[in-house]
């Protein structure tokens, strides 16, 4: 089983060391990678860029996260130098999300341009990771659209996808399947821990990732009975990701919110 783990740029010392406790623990689980996400805007671009390189020098493989958002060509091939003088292979590229206010996209409107950039700025030499989005991504037009975006996205360089995370496993099965009629690339469930309901619906929200109906009638049953909640949530996203593995994916990712327990609870299950 291969695994991988997202973590976000801590913005503080105390986050930082944190962070280092976090990967540490995780470590022991030989994963194949560990990913960063990027900011817009610069908000967090330097916090990514030194996570990485640091996760890089403890001997992990790190993977930066690129956006499109504000980002200029002359940026991007800054960075991309950068990563490869450091020895980084793994690049997760994506369109990202336009914050609040007046920022524009940048150089870039679509990931597959990004990926398209990368390859002609550095060839071969950095793995591309794409994103994939079972439920169809919200500002897509159609599902259908969506799928053909994504295929899109392959065809112009990309070897890997990581899904946003999902509960309803039959949507994932079903986009994997609508896609490999078409290219041949893994296809990688994200997969979020359940620990805090309120936080949970906002970011699903915000996504347009699904929260099945049943589940999210039992999570605001448990109201503030937080070891209920995370009983629950290892009982349904253990039994998810058994179902997957049965299924053939290539590897698990977890949204790790920059901490080991549940990821590692999941896996210990598994």
């Amino acid at each position: 089983m291969n695994l991988s783990f997202e973590f976000f740029p801590p913005k503080t010392p105390e986050g930082a060391e944190k962070l280092r406790g976090v990967h540490a623990a995780l470590q022991q689980l030989n994963p194949e990678f560990f990913s960063c996400t990027f900011g817009a805007g610069g908000t967090t671009q330097d916090g990514t860029l030194n996570t990485v390189l640091e996760l890089q020098k403890s001997g992990s493989e790190a993977a930066p996260h690129l956006s499109c958002v504000g980002a200029s060509r002359v940026r991007l091939a800054e960075l991309l130098h950068t990563y490869k003088a450091n020895g980084i292979r793994r690049i997760v590229a994506l369109r990202g999300d336009l914050p609040s206010g007046t920022m524009e996209m940048g150089d870039f409107k679509y990931a597959s341009e990004l990926v398209e950039f990368i390859r002609q700025e550095t060839g071969d030499h950095f793995f591309i990771e794409v994103a994939a989005y079972p439920e169809s991504h919200p500002q897509s037009k159609s599902p259908q659209a969506d799928v053909e975006a994504f295929v899109h996205k392959v065809k112009c360089g990309a070897n890997s996808a990581i899904t946003q995370y999902f509960f309803n496993t039959e949507s994932y099965l079903y986009f994997r399947d609508q896609v490999s009629k078409q290219v041949s690339i893994p296809i990688v469930p994200g997969i979020m821990p359940i620990t805090n309901y309120s936080q949970l619906a906002r970011f699903s929200d915000a996504c347009g990732a699904e929260i099945p109906r049943w589940i999210r009638t039992r999570l605001q049953s448990f109201g503030d009975d937080k070891e209920a909640i995370r009983e629950f949530g290892l009982e349904v996203v253990t039994g998810m990701c058994q179902r997957l593995l049965a299924e053939g994916v290539e590897g698990l990712h977890f949204y790790t919110m920059n901490t080991a327990g549940p990821s590692t609870a999941i896996i210990k299950q598994l």
